[in-house]
């Protein structure tokens, strides 16, 4: 097969672009709750408006191996007034003090939760953090009324990442095709991020 000899369905892309496949996934009601207690030593703790520096920091340590850039491609003003906003929750899991992942819970649109954020650093992935973690956010999502609590995930995420949100009740309901340039060329991101996703320059 050549350049100019491609199947039907095969779409050739441009150089330097990243092409994401996109899962959106949603429930509706609230599942059971899991028994699932925090690992020894970790914590969970609401960080009321974020110190820009710190937040970027902990974004880049959870995210960068997932290529995680949306937020690093934001201004200080852009950011804080997302992070900032009183309707957007910011929670750090913390293991003896020190930040290993970030849950951002988005209550802006009336009647439905968004989880913009979700992850934990390398440190505690296996540990059983994340379903603790998630247990938190449906509680969360679902102290008040709302018609959804939704999340999406991608290709570039953890290869465990989408049976895991629909073990915890997550149900997808579309798919979306994203295309950008590829933040390890522009230096947004390292060049060694994400070393499961292939650079092509």
């Amino acid at each position: 097969m050549t350049e100019l000899e491609l199947d039907a369905g095969f779409y050739l892309l441009p150089k330097g672009m990243l092409p994401s496949v996109v899962v959106c996934l949603e429930m509706t009601e609230r599942p059971p709750p899991r028994a699932c207690a925090a690992p020894d030593g970790v914590t969970l703790r609401h960080v009321v408006r974020p110190d820009l520096a710190w937040y970027r920091d902990l974004f880049a340590r959870v995210g960068e191996p997932w290529l995680w850039y949306g937020r690093r491609l934001l201004t200080d003003q852009g950011l804080a007034g997302i992070i900032h906003d009183p309707e957007v929750e910011v929670r750090v899991v913390e293991r003896d003090g020190v930040a290993e992942g970030l849950m951002e819970l988005d209550f802006r649109k009336e009647g439905e939760v968004e989880l913009a954020y979700f992850g934990v650093t390398s440190a505690l992935i296996g540990s059983g953090t994340g379903r603790w973690l998630m247990e938190n956010a449906i509680e969360r999502a679902f102290r008040q009324p709302i018609r959804r609590f939704w999340v999406h995930t991608c290709n570039y995420d953890h290869r465990g990442a989408l049976a895991f949100y629909q073990r915890a009740g997550f149900v997808p309901y579309r798919f979306a095709l994203d295309l950008d340039p590829d933040p390890r060329l522009t230096g947004v991101l390292p060049r060694e991020a994400a070393p499961h996703a292939p650079v092509i320059p």
